[in-house]
Protein backbone atom coordinates (compact mmCIF):
# COMPACT_ATOMS: atom_id res chain seq x y z
CA UNK A 1 0.00 0.00 0.00
CA UNK A 2 2.34 2.55 -0.95
CA UNK A 3 1.57 6.00 -1.03
CA UNK A 4 1.19 7.79 -4.64
CA UNK A 5 0.27 10.99 -3.92
CA UNK A 6 -0.65 13.48 -0.66
CA UNK A 7 -2.64 16.25 -1.36
CA UNK A 8 -4.07 19.32 0.35
CA UNK A 9 -8.12 20.17 -0.44
CA UNK A 10 -9.43 23.27 1.05
CA UNK A 11 -13.37 24.47 0.66
CA UNK A 12 -15.14 27.27 1.29
CA UNK A 13 -18.50 26.75 3.31
CA UNK A 14 -20.08 29.80 4.03
CA UNK A 15 -19.06 33.15 4.23
CA UNK A 16 -17.44 32.37 7.61
CA UNK A 17 -16.08 29.15 6.93
CA UNK A 18 -13.50 27.09 5.17
CA UNK A 19 -12.75 23.25 5.79
CA UNK A 20 -9.37 21.85 5.02
CA UNK A 21 -7.99 18.33 4.02
CA UNK A 22 -5.79 16.33 3.77
CA UNK A 23 -6.15 13.09 1.01
CA UNK A 24 -3.41 10.44 0.60
CA UNK A 25 -3.98 8.30 -2.21
CA UNK A 26 -2.06 4.78 -2.61
CA UNK A 27 -0.84 2.68 -5.89
CA UNK A 28 -3.35 0.12 -5.27
CA UNK A 29 -5.71 3.33 -5.94
CA UNK A 30 -7.28 3.96 -2.20
CA UNK A 31 -7.61 7.22 -0.86
CA UNK A 32 -7.31 8.15 2.94
CA UNK A 33 -9.11 11.02 4.24
CA UNK A 34 -7.69 13.16 7.04
CA UNK A 35 -9.15 17.34 8.10
CA UNK A 36 -6.51 19.62 8.72
CA UNK A 37 -9.09 23.01 9.33
CA UNK A 38 -7.30 25.61 11.05
CA UNK A 39 -9.45 28.75 10.57
CA UNK A 40 -7.11 31.63 8.74
CA UNK A 41 -4.31 29.55 8.14
CA UNK A 42 -5.34 27.61 4.90
CA UNK A 43 -2.04 29.30 3.37
CA UNK A 44 0.48 27.95 5.78
CA UNK A 45 -1.44 24.30 5.71
CA UNK A 46 -0.90 24.28 1.95
CA UNK A 47 2.39 25.23 2.08
CA UNK A 48 2.72 22.50 4.91
CA UNK A 49 1.07 19.79 3.09
CA UNK A 50 3.70 20.58 -0.15
CA UNK A 51 6.85 20.44 2.15
CA UNK A 52 6.28 17.07 3.50
CA UNK A 53 4.80 15.36 0.49
CA UNK A 54 7.77 14.38 -1.04
CA UNK A 55 9.39 12.57 1.74
CA UNK A 56 6.21 10.43 1.82
CA UNK A 57 5.94 9.49 -1.75
CA UNK A 58 6.73 5.46 -2.10
CA UNK A 59 6.20 5.10 1.81
CA UNK A 60 4.22 1.97 2.87
CA UNK A 61 1.21 3.68 4.08
CA UNK A 62 0.87 0.91 6.57
CA UNK A 63 3.98 1.98 8.36
CA UNK A 64 1.94 4.40 11.06
CA UNK A 65 4.38 4.46 13.76
CA UNK A 66 7.40 5.40 11.49
CA UNK A 67 5.39 8.18 9.01
CA UNK A 68 3.92 9.81 12.12
CA UNK A 69 6.57 9.44 15.13
CA UNK A 70 6.79 12.97 14.88
CA UNK A 71 3.75 14.28 15.60
CA UNK A 72 4.62 15.23 18.91
CA UNK A 73 7.73 17.04 18.61
CA UNK A 74 6.96 18.37 15.13
CA UNK A 75 8.63 21.70 14.62
CA UNK A 76 6.14 24.38 12.84
CA UNK A 77 3.82 24.70 15.78
CA UNK A 78 0.51 24.27 15.34
CA UNK A 79 -0.04 24.42 11.32
CA UNK A 80 2.58 21.10 11.38
CA UNK A 81 0.91 19.40 14.21
CA UNK A 82 -2.36 19.68 12.12
CA UNK A 83 -1.18 18.66 8.98
CA UNK A 84 0.63 15.72 10.84
CA UNK A 85 -2.67 15.04 12.26
CA UNK A 86 -4.52 14.61 9.33
CA UNK A 87 -1.57 12.30 7.92
CA UNK A 88 -2.24 10.08 10.44
CA UNK A 89 -6.22 10.19 10.40
CA UNK A 90 -5.82 9.44 6.63
CA UNK A 91 -3.33 6.61 7.20
CA UNK A 92 -5.49 4.98 9.59
CA UNK A 93 -8.63 5.13 7.45
CA UNK A 94 -6.60 3.52 4.80
CA UNK A 95 -5.18 0.79 7.13
CA UNK A 96 -9.10 0.07 7.98
CA UNK A 97 -9.99 0.08 4.67
CA UNK A 98 -7.07 -2.47 3.66
CA UNK A 99 -8.59 -4.84 7.01
CA UNK A 100 -11.96 -4.26 5.62
CA UNK A 101 -13.02 -3.21 9.26
CA UNK A 102 -14.02 0.26 10.81
CA UNK A 103 -11.33 2.55 11.79
CA UNK A 104 -13.05 1.73 15.68
CA UNK A 105 -12.14 -2.25 15.39
CA UNK A 106 -8.97 -1.42 14.00
CA UNK A 107 -8.08 0.83 17.50
CA UNK A 108 -9.16 -1.95 19.84
CA UNK A 109 -13.05 -2.58 19.25
CA UNK A 110 -15.64 0.40 20.53
CA UNK A 111 -16.23 0.48 24.40
CA UNK A 112 -19.81 2.16 23.38
CA UNK A 113 -22.98 1.19 20.85
CA UNK A 114 -22.99 5.17 20.10
CA UNK A 115 -21.51 8.67 20.66
CA UNK A 116 -22.96 10.94 23.02
CA UNK A 117 -23.01 14.74 20.98
CA UNK A 118 -23.01 18.16 22.77
CA UNK A 119 -24.58 21.11 20.38
CA UNK A 120 -22.26 23.79 19.55
CA UNK A 121 -24.77 26.74 18.64
CA UNK A 122 -22.05 29.64 18.60
CA UNK A 123 -21.71 29.56 14.55
CA UNK A 124 -25.84 28.94 14.24
CA UNK A 125 -26.69 31.86 16.30
CA UNK A 126 -27.54 34.23 13.85
CA UNK A 127 -28.04 37.32 15.20
CA UNK A 128 -25.56 37.32 17.74
CA UNK A 129 -28.35 38.86 20.06
CA UNK A 130 -29.23 36.99 23.26
CA UNK A 131 -32.71 36.19 21.29
CA UNK A 132 -30.30 34.93 18.43
CA UNK A 133 -28.22 32.78 21.12
CA UNK A 134 -31.77 31.41 22.95
CA UNK A 135 -33.48 30.56 19.31
CA UNK A 136 -30.50 28.43 18.22
CA UNK A 137 -30.63 26.80 21.70
CA UNK A 138 -33.84 25.71 21.17
CA UNK A 139 -33.40 24.14 17.66
CA UNK A 140 -30.66 22.14 19.03
CA UNK A 141 -32.88 21.25 21.68
CA UNK A 142 -35.80 20.25 19.41
CA UNK A 143 -33.10 18.01 17.67
CA UNK A 144 -32.79 16.19 20.75
CA UNK A 145 -29.19 17.79 21.96
CA UNK A 146 -29.40 17.59 25.96
CA UNK A 147 -26.04 19.85 26.11
CA UNK A 148 -25.25 22.87 24.50
CA UNK A 149 -22.07 25.20 24.17
CA UNK A 150 -21.87 28.99 23.53
CA UNK A 151 -18.83 31.42 23.27
CA UNK A 152 -20.85 34.58 23.76
CA UNK A 153 -18.07 37.25 24.31
CA UNK A 154 -16.43 38.56 21.54
CA UNK A 155 -15.16 40.83 21.15
CA UNK A 156 -14.21 41.08 24.93
CA UNK A 157 -10.37 41.61 24.99
CA UNK A 158 -8.87 41.72 28.62
CA UNK A 159 -6.31 43.44 28.10
CA UNK A 160 -8.02 46.12 27.03
CA UNK A 161 -11.07 45.90 29.65
CA UNK A 162 -11.29 49.52 30.24
CA UNK A 163 -12.59 50.61 27.00
CA UNK A 164 -16.20 50.97 27.73
CA UNK A 165 -17.04 48.89 24.36
CA UNK A 166 -15.28 45.78 26.00
CA UNK A 167 -17.05 46.63 29.74
CA UNK A 168 -20.42 46.26 26.66
CA UNK A 169 -19.08 43.04 25.84
CA UNK A 170 -18.95 41.47 28.95
CA UNK A 171 -22.64 42.67 29.56
CA UNK A 172 -23.59 41.34 26.40
CA UNK A 173 -22.28 37.93 27.23
CA UNK A 174 -23.87 37.21 30.77
CA UNK A 175 -26.89 38.36 29.11
CA UNK A 176 -26.57 35.41 26.16
CA UNK A 177 -25.88 32.87 28.67
CA UNK A 178 -28.42 34.05 30.89
CA UNK A 179 -30.84 33.55 27.35
CA UNK A 180 -29.68 30.26 26.53
CA UNK A 181 -30.15 28.87 30.57
CA UNK A 182 -33.61 30.99 30.12
CA UNK A 183 -34.32 29.18 26.72
CA UNK A 184 -33.38 24.74 27.99
CA UNK A 185 -34.52 25.61 31.57
CA UNK A 186 -32.66 23.87 34.06
CA UNK A 187 -33.14 19.96 32.42
CA UNK A 188 -30.42 20.47 29.46
CA UNK A 189 -26.55 21.12 30.21
CA UNK A 190 -24.84 24.65 29.19
CA UNK A 191 -21.42 25.08 28.79
CA UNK A 192 -19.50 28.59 28.26
CA UNK A 193 -16.05 29.01 25.77
CA UNK A 194 -14.71 31.99 26.82
CA UNK A 195 -12.03 31.55 24.20
CA UNK A 196 -8.71 32.97 26.63
CA UNK A 197 -10.51 35.85 26.47
CA UNK A 198 -10.14 36.82 30.27
CA UNK A 199 -7.10 37.59 32.85
CA UNK A 200 -7.04 35.84 36.03
CA UNK A 201 -9.07 38.09 38.17
CA UNK A 202 -11.42 38.82 35.27
CA UNK A 203 -12.09 34.69 34.97
CA UNK A 204 -12.33 34.41 38.80
CA UNK A 205 -15.42 37.32 38.23
CA UNK A 206 -16.43 35.46 35.49
CA UNK A 207 -17.04 32.44 37.70
CA UNK A 208 -18.77 33.93 40.71
CA UNK A 209 -21.01 35.48 37.50
CA UNK A 210 -22.22 32.67 36.01
CA UNK A 211 -22.69 30.68 39.51
CA UNK A 212 -26.25 31.40 39.32
CA UNK A 213 -26.57 29.88 35.96
CA UNK A 214 -25.37 26.60 36.92
CA UNK A 215 -23.24 25.83 34.10
CA UNK A 216 -21.98 22.25 33.25
CA UNK A 217 -18.52 23.96 32.32
CA UNK A 218 -16.92 27.00 32.19
CA UNK A 219 -14.09 26.33 29.15
CA UNK A 220 -10.79 28.35 28.28
CA UNK A 221 -11.02 30.89 30.61
CA UNK A 222 -6.98 32.18 30.40
CA UNK A 223 -4.06 31.62 28.77
CA UNK A 224 -3.26 27.78 28.63
CA UNK A 225 0.23 28.46 30.13
CA UNK A 226 -1.25 30.08 33.25
CA UNK A 227 -1.03 26.70 35.57
CA UNK A 228 -1.03 27.97 38.80
CA UNK A 229 -4.19 30.42 37.77
CA UNK A 230 -6.08 27.55 36.02
CA UNK A 231 -5.80 25.23 39.32
CA UNK A 232 -7.04 28.16 41.61
CA UNK A 233 -10.24 29.13 38.79
CA UNK A 234 -10.84 25.30 38.81
CA UNK A 235 -11.21 25.11 42.36
CA UNK A 236 -13.35 28.41 42.24
CA UNK A 237 -15.40 26.58 39.78
CA UNK A 238 -15.66 23.09 41.81
CA UNK A 239 -17.03 25.30 44.50
CA UNK A 240 -19.67 26.72 42.75
CA UNK A 241 -20.95 23.15 40.92
CA UNK A 242 -19.30 23.62 37.95
CA UNK A 243 -16.45 22.10 35.73
CA UNK A 244 -12.96 23.47 34.17
CA UNK A 245 -12.28 22.64 30.97
CA UNK A 246 -9.82 23.63 28.14
CA UNK A 247 -6.74 22.47 26.14
CA UNK A 248 -8.05 22.25 22.62
CA UNK A 249 -5.18 23.31 20.73
CA UNK A 250 -1.88 21.78 22.38
CA UNK A 251 -0.53 18.90 20.25
CA UNK A 252 1.59 16.17 21.82
CA UNK A 253 0.95 13.87 25.12
CA UNK A 254 3.94 16.16 26.98
CA UNK A 255 1.83 19.28 26.14
CA UNK A 256 -0.86 17.69 28.32
CA UNK A 257 1.10 15.98 30.89
CA UNK A 258 1.69 19.35 33.03
CA UNK A 259 -1.85 19.99 32.39
CA UNK A 260 -3.25 16.81 34.38
CA UNK A 261 0.36 16.34 37.08
CA UNK A 262 -1.08 19.75 38.03
CA UNK A 263 -4.80 19.44 38.10
CA UNK A 264 -5.27 21.93 35.84
CA UNK A 265 -8.93 21.11 34.02
CA UNK A 266 -12.03 18.56 35.01
CA UNK A 267 -12.30 17.77 31.36
CA UNK A 268 -9.45 17.83 28.82
CA UNK A 269 -10.52 18.40 24.96
CA UNK A 270 -8.19 17.36 22.67
CA UNK A 271 -8.82 17.92 18.86
CA UNK A 272 -7.86 15.01 16.51
CA UNK A 273 -6.72 17.32 13.87
CA UNK A 274 -4.38 19.28 16.66
CA UNK A 275 -3.13 16.73 19.27
CA UNK A 276 -1.69 13.99 16.85
CA UNK A 277 -4.13 11.94 15.72
CA UNK A 278 -5.94 9.03 17.08
CA UNK A 279 -3.18 6.99 18.61
CA UNK A 280 -1.75 10.46 20.55
CA UNK A 281 -5.37 11.39 22.26
CA UNK A 282 -5.41 7.69 23.16
CA UNK A 283 -2.35 8.13 25.10
CA UNK A 284 -3.54 11.41 26.71
CA UNK A 285 -6.79 9.98 27.31
CA UNK A 286 -4.73 7.47 29.48
CA UNK A 287 -2.74 10.01 31.22
CA UNK A 288 -5.65 11.82 31.76
CA UNK A 289 -7.91 8.87 33.28
CA UNK A 290 -4.97 7.96 35.38
CA UNK A 291 -5.83 11.09 37.76
CA UNK A 292 -9.39 10.69 37.49
CA UNK A 293 -9.94 13.52 34.20
CA UNK A 294 -12.57 13.14 31.88
CA UNK A 295 -12.45 13.81 27.78
CA UNK A 296 -14.06 15.55 26.01
CA UNK A 297 -12.83 16.04 22.56
CA UNK A 298 -12.79 19.63 20.53
CA UNK A 299 -14.66 19.16 17.39
CA UNK A 300 -16.39 22.53 15.70
CA UNK A 301 -15.19 21.74 11.92
CA UNK A 302 -16.23 19.70 9.14
CA UNK A 303 -17.55 16.18 8.23
CA UNK A 304 -14.09 14.30 8.26
CA UNK A 305 -13.18 15.41 11.84
CA UNK A 306 -16.26 14.56 13.11
CA UNK A 307 -16.52 11.01 11.36
CA UNK A 308 -12.97 10.32 12.81
CA UNK A 309 -13.91 12.15 16.75
CA UNK A 310 -16.54 9.68 16.71
CA UNK A 311 -14.53 6.54 15.74
CA UNK A 312 -11.79 7.52 18.66
CA UNK A 313 -14.28 8.64 21.17
CA UNK A 314 -16.17 4.85 21.21
CA UNK A 315 -13.23 3.18 22.30
CA UNK A 316 -11.78 5.86 25.56
CA UNK A 317 -12.81 4.65 29.26
CA UNK A 318 -12.67 8.26 30.36
CA UNK A 319 -14.99 9.79 27.39
CA UNK A 320 -17.62 12.61 28.59
CA UNK A 321 -19.16 13.30 25.19
CA UNK A 322 -18.29 15.21 21.83
CA UNK A 323 -18.55 18.29 20.39
CA UNK A 324 -20.39 18.89 17.02
CA UNK A 325 -20.89 21.99 15.07
CA UNK A 326 -24.91 22.80 15.14
CA UNK A 327 -27.30 24.72 12.62
CA UNK A 328 -23.91 26.58 10.63
CA UNK A 329 -24.44 24.83 7.01
CA UNK A 330 -25.74 21.52 5.50
CA UNK A 331 -22.27 21.11 3.77
CA UNK A 332 -21.68 19.20 6.84
CA UNK A 333 -23.76 16.26 5.69
CA UNK A 334 -23.45 16.79 1.95
CA UNK A 335 -19.98 17.24 0.84
CA UNK A 336 -19.47 13.66 2.14
CA UNK A 337 -21.04 10.03 0.83
CA UNK A 338 -21.13 6.75 2.74
CA UNK A 339 -21.98 6.54 5.98
CA UNK A 340 -24.94 9.36 7.20
CA UNK A 341 -23.41 11.37 9.44
CA UNK A 342 -26.56 12.84 10.87
CA UNK A 343 -26.97 12.76 14.95
CA UNK A 344 -30.90 12.28 15.55
CA UNK A 345 -31.47 13.01 19.39
CA UNK A 346 -27.77 14.00 19.61
CA UNK A 347 -26.54 10.80 19.28
CA UNK A 348 -23.76 9.69 16.24
CA UNK A 349 -24.15 6.18 15.43
CA UNK A 350 -20.74 4.04 14.89
CA UNK A 351 -20.28 2.99 10.92
CA UNK A 352 -20.02 -0.15 9.90
CA UNK A 353 -17.90 0.70 6.82
CA UNK A 354 -14.34 0.01 6.49
CA UNK A 355 -11.89 2.71 7.43
CA UNK A 356 -13.46 6.02 8.29
CA UNK A 357 -17.01 5.07 6.75
CA UNK A 358 -17.23 8.30 4.80
CA UNK A 359 -15.55 9.82 1.58
CA UNK A 360 -14.89 13.44 0.60
CA UNK A 361 -17.19 13.97 -2.64
CA UNK A 362 -13.90 16.39 -4.77
CA UNK A 363 -15.38 17.55 -7.49
CA UNK A 364 -17.92 19.39 -5.24
CA UNK A 365 -15.22 20.28 -2.64
CA UNK A 366 -13.30 21.75 -5.38
CA UNK A 367 -15.84 23.13 -7.11
CA UNK A 368 -15.86 26.02 -3.80
CA UNK A 369 -12.13 26.49 -3.23
CA UNK A 370 -10.68 28.13 0.40
CA UNK A 371 -11.18 31.99 0.31
CA UNK A 372 -8.96 34.39 2.49
CA UNK A 373 -11.27 35.88 5.25
CA UNK A 374 -11.36 39.50 5.27
CA UNK A 375 -12.57 39.21 9.00
CA UNK A 376 -12.34 36.71 11.41
CA UNK A 377 -16.12 34.67 11.94
CA UNK A 378 -15.82 35.37 15.39
CA UNK A 379 -16.20 39.51 14.00
CA UNK A 380 -20.09 40.48 15.66
CA UNK A 381 -19.77 42.15 12.05
CA UNK A 382 -20.60 39.59 10.27
CA UNK A 383 -23.61 38.49 12.25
Amino acid sequence: MRIASVEFLGVNVTPKTNWCFLLVRTEDGRTGTGECTLSGQEALLEAEAARISPSLLGADARDRNRLARLLPHAPGGLVAHTVLSALEQALWDLAGQEAGQPLYRMLGGALRHSVTLYANINRGANPRTPEGFAAATRRAVAEGFRAVKLAPFEPLVWEDASDPAQRAAYAEGIARIAAVRDAVGPGVEVMVDAHWRFSPGGAAALIRDLTPLKLFWLECPVAEANHAEIRRLRSMANERGMRLAGAETLAGLAAYRPLVETGCYDVLMPDVKHAGGHEEIRRIAALAQSAGVEVAPHNPTGPVCHAHSVHLCATLPNFLWLEVQFGETERFFSLVEGEDLHFPGGIAALSASPGLGVRLLEDEARAAPWVVMAQPWLDPRLG
